[in-house]
Order: C-alpha cells, then sequence, then structure tokens
C-alpha cells in the first residue's frame, strides 16, 4: 500500500490495490481545494446563472447580464466581484462599458457540460 498516507498505514484494507487507486484517483489535496473552490461557485443559482451567460455569450456588460438573468445589477456586480477574485472571470473596457468573460479554462469544459434550459436560446 505505497500510497497510504503513514498516518493510515496501520489500519488493514480489503483491497490493498483498489485503496491505492483510490489515493491516486483523488489526487493531490490542493488540487482537490481548487476543485471544490470551482464547484462552490457553481453551487448557488445567481452564481451558476451569470457564470453560464458569461460563458455562452460573453464577453458581456453588467446591465446586460442583469437583464438574462433577472438578477439586479447590484446583485451581478457582487456577483462578478466575487468571480474575479476567485479567477474565473476578467473584465475589459469597451470605451465606457465594462464587460466579463471566462477567464478558466476547466471551469468553461465543466460549465460546457450543463445543458441548456428547455427553449432556451
Amino acid at each position: 500500500m505505497h500510497l497510504v498516507p503513514e498516518e493510515r498505514a496501520h489500519r488493514r484494507p480489503i483491497d490493498e490495490h483498489t485503496v491505492c487507486e483510490a489515493i491516486a484517483g483523488i489526487g493531490e489535496p490542493e488540487s482537490v481545494r481548487a476543485w471544490a473552490d470551482r464547484f462552490s461557485l457553481l453551487g448557488e443559482p445567481g452564481r451558476l446563472s451569470v457564470l453560464l451567460a458569461v460563458h455562452r455569450a460573453g464577453p458581456i456588460a453588467v446591465t446586460d447580464l442583469a437583464l438574462a438573468t433577472g438578477i439586479s445589477e447590484t446583485a451581478v456586480s457582487q456577483i462578478l466581484r466575487l468571480l474575479r477574485v476567485a479567477g474565473s472571470v476578467t473584465a475589459a473596457k469597451d470605451g465606457r462599458v465594462v464587460r466579463y468573460r471566462l477567464a478558466d479554462a476547466d471551469l468553461a469544459r465543466l460549465l460546457d457540460s450543463v445543458p441548456p434550459l428547455p427553449g432556451g436560446h
């Protein structure tokens, strides 16, 4: 059981090979934390709606995101602030308008797996 950490080595497995495969499948703790952070961004319907809109229609302005999602401009701005801090979106000025786009390729692939609502455009 070469992958079992020393502090757990005293425990007896049923199938050593399966335990090592499971540990390898989990990966490094830093990577697990990074993915948990990504998933937490998706766990709130407003954030998920903003992320999907930015991903599928971006670059897009706050006003347009508010209109598309049905969320107030203030709430959309707060969501975007959180998403910028997380490194999920970036902002670029286009004249007087700030447009947002998805910045996380891994998150983009994850969002690609979310089917649009029936009747969505």
